[in-house]
């Protein structure tokens, strides 16, 4: 009887790679293009503040993606966004779970709800809390960037086939730029991190984290420092960022692992620049 089990996913051949990337790709044609910029007011709703956003393209495309990957692999864990926000129980599992297929259907949902075209499909894969697999999918542009443990981030392009991508190359630690998610910070926090803003060259944030990972991992910006850690959010980037060469940990020096956790997740192009910033923001961890 034990035999007859799915085998657990440590990696995905490229076969399953593309058919992972296919399923996002149907699920965004059908459910998150047509309906982005055409949403009524009823379409919309919030979670836990008006910043914080749901749609009915976000509830479609899970569903259609989760059902997709449960239908390829099945016993596996998965865990979506939505489902999480009404069960949240479920993401209590990712650590216990051989194969965990995490579920970001619209990251950047106040983008796509306000018509800004800066929003993608995350999609996860976990073993045991340590991330395996990650892509963050760009709709509008029809592209992504995927990662596995042990090889190399890559960009991929539906006919042009795929390129590697690499962080930023080390010039010092001096004028540099990155994603901050202030308002995701403790609120007794806020003041004095913004204090050191002046510091860097800029700390900007695209309210997006699939495509702020992305512009990490291709070398546009040289750091992506994150709080409020939820897997769909998190587990693709930090498996992306580190396989594009980055140096990424939590900013107590310890591993980051999907599922719940608190803290402070920071990728960096290199070890000095990581460093260099968790010093800089080491009253974080008072």
């Amino acid at each position: 009887m034990q035999d007859s089990l799915p085998a657990p996913v440590t990696t995905l051949s490229r076969a399953q790679k593309r058919q992972v990337l296919n399923l996002v790709r149907r699920a965004a044609g059908a459910d998150i293009l047509p309906r982005f910029r055409n949403l009524a007011s009823t379409d919309i709703a919030t979670k836990t503040g008006p910043q914080d956003l749901v749609t009915e393209a976000d509830r479609a495309a899970e569903a259609m993606i989760g059902r997709g990957l449960a239908q390829m692999f099945p016993g596996a864990l998965i865990v979506g966004e939505e489902a999480a926000s009404e069960r949240p129980e479920i993401v209590d599992g990712i650590a216990e779970a051989e194969t965990a297929f995490i579920i970001d259907p619209v990251d950047g949902t106040w983008n796509y709800a306000n018509g800004i075209a800066t929003f993608g499909v995350i999609v996860a894969v976990s073993r045991y809390g340590v991330p395996v697999f990650g892509l963050h999918y760009d709709p509008v542009m029809d592209d992504c960037i995927w990662a596995e443990a042990g090889g190399a981030a890559e960009f991929v392009r539906s006919r042009r086939g795929t390129r590697p991508v690499r962080v930023a190359e080390a010039s010092g630690t001096e004028d540099l730029a990155g994603f901050v998610g202030l308002s995701l910070l403790p609120e007794d926090k806020r003041a004095e991190m913004a204090a050191t803003f002046p510091k860097l060259t800029r700390a900007m944030q695209l309210r997006c984290g699939c495509h702020e990972y992305r512009v990490f991992a291709q070398g546009g910006v040289d750091f992506v420092f994150s709080a409020g850690l939820t897997p769909w959010d998190h587990t693709a980037g930090a498996l992306i960022a580190e396989r594009a060469g980055g140096h990424v940990a939590m900013l107590d020096g310890s591993e980051y692992r999907a599922g719940p956790m608190g803290g402070y997740l920071l990728a960096a192009r290199d070890e000095a620049t990581w460093t260099h910033l968790r010093d800089l923001w080491s009253f974080l961890l008072d």
